[in-house]
């Protein structure tokens, strides 16, 4: 007991931090289940008879989560301020729960079980939101809430790790999904033109039927554990001083760093919170327009209709296997998130960042000149595996990383909720767009589509990298402080 009041409780901090971390992987699996489950459902709603399930409106649906997104994390900064960041973390668990729910069984009192209609399609939805709004807050309120009790010292690797997380949930998802599928197969859709789909009939009516259902369904087991582990965890010394308890901050501060320091941290919160606060344009116009555009490129590279489609792309590629595939390519994933963690203080964030983005556009590159070609089809994985591997030791972490150190202190908590805004507009506009572009013909039969979205990627890859190279600062090795005087310089 002595030594924990002396020098705080290691286990105690790891504890929390880990059920922190939980709602990170609840992000990335919430965002990565639509992988295996949308052309089970693509298939089951193109069997509607009141109206014609187009591929634009798949593409909705696929991305429908993001428009919770966006309204998520715009109500974060409020919920915080107003509940607490527990609370509010709490709200996030429960509509995990709600949506996995919902979108396993939309018809859930409304409708008849298996009978396909406008009407369900518009539920489904509404419950696809409902996630992204909780997706919406954890992707805000997680790194938050790790900041604010993680020690300075280890601050920076502790939330770093919250990214780890969120592929690792993308990464169980796409396990949990091949396992479900087990013996059966994915529907065959063929295209009919303009934008129209058809199953084949040779197509698997379990997975037409039930199996995208048990996929979205899997997820109710870790939101209902988040959501009861949050219960168990403190509200954070920061937020407890907002609201004027500071008895309680200090025994958390005890707790996790020791009594000698809880007094002085509890001194630099107060401090902190009395800070004065500046006009958004305060440091001028540049220092917004790069933390916005860190979040645009993040999602305009194409990233995540690779992670959200994975099953489909690796199918269209003539794999035998698709979702075996895509948990290797969830494996790889994870390897180059560790390492961009152990890396970032040591190369920079400038580096990683250009690096990943050329290599990323040498990987989009190389699927455009090879997909649909089957003497080529390793190539063309390969270049997938490329693709997204460079995104996760490159714009993955250190986007989130950038956007958290290059504002100043005194407009960070507005700047930071506009950048993170943009990221999910852009991420849903990639995502509703993927599968119209995808399936684009000059002529019937052609690939014009297939190379037209991987080349639109790689070149807005190497803009990327332009910009990082003319715009960008590097943050290696400067303080908060330090940002705030570069930008009143320029």
């Amino acid at each position: 007991m002595t030594k924990t009041n002396t020098n705080g409780s290691k286990a105690y901090l790891i504890s929390i931090v880990l059920v922190a971390v939980l709602g990170g992987l609840l992000f990335g699996y919430d965002t990565a289940v639509i992988s295996g489950a949308e052309k089970g459902l693509q298939a089951f709603f193109l069997g509607a008879k009141d109206f014609s399930y187009t591929d634009f409106m798949h593409g909705f649906t696929c991305s429908s989560a993001l428009i919770g997104c966006i309204i998520g994390s715009i109500l974060s900064g409020v919920m915080t301020t107003k509940l607490g960041r527990k609370k509010s973390l709490i709200a996030a668990g429960i509509l995990f729960f709600i949506s996995a729910f919902g979108s396993m069984n939309p018809e859930f009192l409304l409708f008849a079980k298996g009978n396909p209609t406008f009407s369900l399609l518009i539920t489904f939805n509404c419950y696809r939101i409902i996630g992204g709004i909780g997706v919406g807050l954890a992707s805000a309120i997680c790194p938050m809430y790790i900041g604010e009790v993680a020690p300075s010292n280890i601050r920076g690797m502790l939330v770093s790790w919250n990214q780890f997380a969120i592929i690792f949930g993308q990464l169980v998802v796409y396990f949990v999904n091949f396992l479900i599928l087990g013996d059966h197969t994915n529907p065959i859709i063929e295209q009919i033109g303009k934008g129209m789909s058809v199953v084949s009939q040779s197509s698997d009516v379990w997975t037409i039927q039930t199996g995208w259902r048990y996929m979205f369904g899997s997820e109710m087991f870790p939101a209902a554990l988040f959501a009861i582990l949050i219960c168990f965890v403190p509200e954070t010394p920061r937020y407890l001083v907002m609201v004027h308890k500071d008895t309680k901050a200090l025994s958390v501060l005890q707790r996790i760093n020791g009594e000698q320091k809880a007094s002085q941290i509890l001194e630099q919160i107060r401090q902190t919170i009395t800070e004065k606060r500046e006009k958004m344009f305060s440091y001028g116009y540049l220092c917004i327009f790069i933390g916005i555009m860190l979040s645009v490129f993040q999602q305009i590279v194409g990233i995540n209709a690779v992670l959200y489609y994975a099953p489909r792309i690796f199918s269209d590629m003539g794999m035998t296997n698709p979702m075996v595939n895509t948990v290797l390519m969830g494996v790889i994933n994870i390897i180059f998130t560790l390492i961009a963690i152990f890396t970032v203080e040591k190369v920079g964030r400038k580096p990683l960042l250009i690096v990943g983005s050329l290599l990323m556009g040498l990987g989009a590159f190389g699927v455009a000149l090879t997909f649909g070609n089957s003497s080529l089809s390793v190539l063309c994985m390969l270049s997938i595996m490329l693709y997204s591997a460079s995104f996760m030791f490159s714009w993955g972490p250190i986007c989130w990383v950038l956007i958290a150190e290059i504002f100043p202190n005194t407009i960070r908590s507005s700047a930071v909720a506009i950048a993170v805004a943009f990221q999910w507009v852009f991420n849903f506009i990639v995502s509703s767009t993927f599968v119209p572009m995808f399936n684009m013909h000059l002529t019937q039969g052609d690939n014009f589509g297939h190379w037209f979205t991987y080349g639109l990627y790689g070149c807005l890859c190497v803009v990327a990298a332009l910009f990082v190279w003319k715009l960008v600062p590097e943050t290696k090795g400067k303080t908060l402080e330090d940002m705030t005087k570069l930008w009143k310089k320029k």
